[in-house]
């Protein structure tokens, strides 16, 4: 058997589980985006005390304006999950929601570990394709003026964005040594993360990524095999629900297809 029809038989098995999930991949993809989100905000309730008392220590702000942050974080993180979830006004859950990431960036000082801000923005890309999910073909602005093309469209350049952005993810995954185990999962890695990010051959490759995924998650971050008073607890639970948010991003990519601005979509026109 051929590489060409191994190629085939897997998009065959990726186009058979689109198709059996199509009804109910768009709900769970959107569960798992905001499941991070959801963890954090349940996190800062129930941490409300040593959240408050590090940003007063950290930043010298006063109780006041910690206690601020804290139920900003609280409130504005939960109420867009349920807006969300419900699809109500997501358009504007999903810039509150790219508020609070910029807040906790330098709230956190995330900005300056690059690991963290990668995953991020790569929280960000997920955000990024939820707003293509509920957006329309743009319609021309100036009217008798020619458009530019389905392809040039809002939603599309949404699409490539969030790609582009959920896949940096992964390049905080890679690990630099020189075993053979550790070489074979970074090519492997790197090639998914390109056919992701360009377009080509999306679906499958997305669908291969949130398997992936799915195996690191529940095996390295299994946070509820560490004890709930270790910091590891807190720090794997953080990994598990970010990693978790990615899954729903790459979910929301197999549902909605690359867009038009892709290697796929460039390949119907050949």
């Amino acid at each position: 058997m051929g590489h060409g029809d191994l190629m085939s038989q897997a998009e065959d098995v990726a186009d058979q589980f689109l198709r059996v999930t199509k009804h109910y991949l768009p709900h769970v993809a959107r569960l798992c985006l905001v499941s991070t989100f959801l963890e954090d905000g349940i996190r800062m309730w129930l941490q409300w005390s040593e959240q408050s008392e590090y940003i007063d220590s950290t930043w010298s702000c006063g109780l006041f304006i910690a206690n601020l942050f804290v139920l900003i974080n609280l409130l504005g993180q939960l109420g867009c999950c349920v807006l969300i979830l419900s699809r109500n006004f997501v358009q504007h859950a999903c810039g509150a929601l790219f508020g609070i990431i910029a807040l906790q960036m330098v709230a956190y000082s995330i900005l300056w570990d690059l690991k963290f801000l990668m995953r991020n923005l790569a929280l960000g890309g997920g955000l990024l394709l939820l707003l293509a999910e509920c957006r329309g073909e743009a319609r021309s602005v100036f009217a008798g003026v020619p458009s530019l093309g389905h392809q040039s469209s809002p939603k599309h350049l949404l699409q490539l964005g969030g790609r582009v952005l959920l896949v940096l993810m992964f390049m905080t995954l890679l690990h630099f040594d020189l075993s053979l185990l550790s070489f074979l999962q970074n090519v492997v890695g790197t090639a998914l993360m390109v056919l992701v990010a360009v377009g080509f051959k999306t679906k499958l490759a997305a669908l291969t990524l949130v398997v992936w995924l799915l195996c690191i998650n529940f095996t390295i971050n299994a946070f509820w095999s560490v004890p709930s008073y270790t910091p590891m607890h807190d720090f794997l639970k953080y990994d598990f629900f970010q990693t978790t948010s990615v899954i729903g991003g790459l979910l929301l990519v197999v549902a909605l297809g690359p867009g038009g601005v892709s290697m796929d979509e460039k390949k119907k026109e050949w």
